[in-house]
């Protein structure tokens, strides 16, 4: 991995020396767009990080650059909207199951169950599986939010024989960078930073064609 050098450019608060310790991440295979402010245009970023869009970055740099100042919240929600959806839900996914832990309720469980069986067989009977799996939580889960990722991720919103409402193309997004923040904040404070980067990490192995666990080779 290397650097690509935009945090300086938007308001880091890292030395020169810190900066060119640091490695950042080459590339995003499945992001097409070449400039980062394309793919921004309904995501939530804070205003330090819209500074970062300044220097008209690539996708990849604009990545680097919340990564290298910790603006992870906002690293989150871009890579969650830039990624395909099925892969984004994914990203979901596997950020839920390495924070789930035996004493988890059963419907979170099962909400996790549910999304995953949508990645792994997109069909309508599944999307619409993952959103009841959903409304059985009390939403307090990052698994609930995974399978509503798998729900809002095409399709209608409403009931089968009402008329399609079709869910708005960021809800997906949306989803999925609830449930990677939810994961994130799960356990220990001290280590929400660390989670924040090893998700981060995996999200962007998803995004380069991996399954999110790089240290499978």
């Amino acid at each position: 991995m290397r650097r690509h050098g935009v945090s300086a450019r938007c308001g880091s608060s890292k030395d020169k020396g810190q900066e060119e310790q640091m490695a950042g991440f080459d590339v995003l295979k499945k992001v097409v767009s070449p400039k980062a402010a394309a793919l921004c245009q309904d995501i939530d970023l804070d205003p330090a990080a819209v500074q970062c869009l300044a220097s008209d970055p690539s996708p990849v740099e604009f990545l680097n650059a919340l990564f290298e100042r910790e603006s992870y919240p906002d690293a989150v929600r871009f890579l969650a909207r830039v990624l395909p959806k099925r892969e984004a839900a994914w990203w979901a996914c596997i950020c839920t199951r390495g924070v789930l832990g035996p004493e988890a309720p059963p419907v979170a469980v099962q909400a996790l169950a549910a999304a995953e069986q949508w990645v792994y067989k997109p069909t309508e009977a599944n999307r619409r599986l993952a959103e009841a799996a959903a409304q059985a939580t009390a939403f307090d889960s990052p698994a609930s939010w995974a399978a509503m990722a798998a729900f809002w991720s095409e399709g209608s919103m409403v009931p089968e024989d009402a008329p399609a409402v079709p869910p708005a193309d960021n809800l997906t997004a949306k989803a999925v960078a609830g449930a990677v923040m939810l994961a994130a904040v799960i356990g220990q404070p001290a280590s929400i930073q660390e989670k924040y980067r090893f998700f981060l990490t995996q999200g962007v192995d998803i995004a380069n064609g991996g399954n999110g666990r790089p240290w499978q080779g």
